[in-house]
């Protein structure tokens, strides 16, 4: 008999944890290879974790709702297998794991650890977090958050942990900071004992939630696990990016009468429909090719143009949450590719079918506010890109026609286009001037080709 460990998998790498949602196994119970033992959350999707052998399941090390950190060991399967053999098949096992999200690793979110290891003696590893001077590991993601928050890792190193051999997990450093924020201790903690005495301090504060009245019929609803961690990219975008937005609009008519004209074929020719996305889609592509900073991220200093475009498109849940699949190559494939992409995950999404790697990588997203009736909207970037266009609802409007004969005044269907983008690295003449590319695109739509 001999034991394999089932280890948290690397969904990604800007993903350093999971929160365990299910476990459809128990100990005792015979798994399969490549059976689902359990379903995990990511804050970028939920997935499932296969067995990675065939035998009994001897013990689960986690419980649901626990956060673990990738790599760790959450349950041990005992098999039959010889020792030999079960190695090779856990190592092959493993680097089928590592092919098979290695493309995710090219868009790993930009880390701001550069504050912190200029005042102290921390080494930085560029992919896997970093250990400071007295030996402690700490991931990117609180490398990030403590950046983010002025903590210096003196600060850092003080900051008990509740993770794997004392580590200091996301948890431990966003209550911290919730605790620095609300009472001022945050930078004096230096133990247990003394977070216990933080957590007396503000606990009026929470309990008095419980007490508080609100006038009126009111009803209070919790926050979903999928909307707290949209709050909490929210509100890091803002903080990372100083936000600008221009607006422009585009004459569509072009394109609603050819999408009008060939839709019914395209549906019975390609077996799939053929909608607006797809075409914006196309549109951007081009204009990122000619402006391949808005392509881009930024990791402290250092600008990373992507060579790969890679459109992200929000997408609305049945639950009212976002979520932003995204499409991979999108340059390389043709209006009949987009158009079968865009269905695709859009239909996933709804259904809860997207995995870890239909999330990731994303280089551009674009937002179709128009979908929910409204004419522009303000959005947010989603990190670590540089940029992030919505499209309005396509009205008719009378507008102005120039022609050599002059003008006219024609019902033609409008639509504004409006990006946000970091102005960090995109300056308003940059920004608006792609906007501007992107509203001619569709304005130039060529209402007599093929598809």
């Amino acid at each position: 008999m001999a034991t394999v460990e089932l280890v948290m998998p690397k969904l990604g790498e800007s993903i350093m944890e999971a929160t365990i949602l299910k476990w459809l196994k128990q100990p005792g119970d015979f798994v399969k290879m490549d059976e689902t033992v359990l379903e995990i959350a990511t804050d970028k999707v939920d997935s499932e974790v296969p067995s990675i052998a065939e035998g009994v399941l001897e013990e689960i090390l986690y419980n649901v709702n626990d956060v673990v950190p990738v790599g760790s060991v959450i349950a041990r399967i005992k098999t039959s297998a010889n020792e030999d053999a079960r190695d090779k098949e856990q190592e092959s096992r493993i680097k089928e794991r590592e092919i098979k999200y290695k493309p995710q690793e090219e868009y790993a979110e930009a880390e701001s650890i550069s504050q912190i290891s200029e005042a102290s003696s921390f080494k930085p590893h560029p992919t896997s977090g970093g250990t400071s001077g007295n030996g402690r590991f700490y991931s990117p993601l609180v490398l990030n958050i403590a950046a983010s928050e002025g903590i210096s890792m003196a600060e850092l190193e003080k900051i008990p942990g509740t993770g794997n051999e004392g580590r200091v997990t996301k948890k431990d450093i966003l209550q911290y900071v919730s605790n620095k924020k609300v009472s001022g201790y945050g930078s004096r903690v230096t133990g247990p004992q003394e977070i216990s005495m933080v957590k007396e301090s503000i606990r009026p504060e929470t309990q008095n939630s419980q007490l508080v009245t609100y006038q009126g019929n009111v009803e209070i609803i919790e926050m979903d696990r999928m909307r707290k961690l949209i709050a909490e990219h929210m509100v890091r975008s803002k903080h990372t990016s100083p936000h600008v937005t221009s607006f422009t609009e585009a004459d569509v008519t072009n394109i609603v009468m050819w999408r009008n004209k060939v839709k019914k074929d395209f549906e019975k020719r390609e077996g799939t429909k053929i909608s607006f996305m797809p075409l914006f889609i196309e549109a951007i592509v081009r204009c990122i090719k000619r402006f391949p900073l808005i392509n881009c991220s930024l990791e402290g200093d250092k600008i990373i143009i992507k060579k790969d475009i890679n459109i992200g498109m929000a997408t609305a849940l049945p639950s009212g949450n976002l979520i932003v699949p995204v499409i991979k190559n999108a340059d390389q494939l043709n209006l009949v590719g987009l158009a079968k992409q865009v269905n695709s995950l859009a239909d996933n999404a709804r259904h809860g079918r997207l995995r870890a790697d239909d999330t990731q990588g994303g280089t551009f997203t674009i937002s179709n506010v128009g979908s929910f009736g409204s004419l522009m909207g303000t959005p947010i970037i989603n990190q670590p890109q540089v940029a992030i266009l919505a499209v309005g609802a396509i009205k008719k409007r009378p507008v102005v026609i120039e022609t050599p004969h002059g003008d006219s005044i024609a019902i033609r269907h409008m639509m504004y286009l409006s990006m946000s983008y970091d102005h960090r690295i995109i300056d308003g003449s940059l920004g608006a001037t792609f906007l501007t590319a992107v509203g001619n695109e569709l304005e130039n739509f060529n209402g007599e080709r093929e598809f």
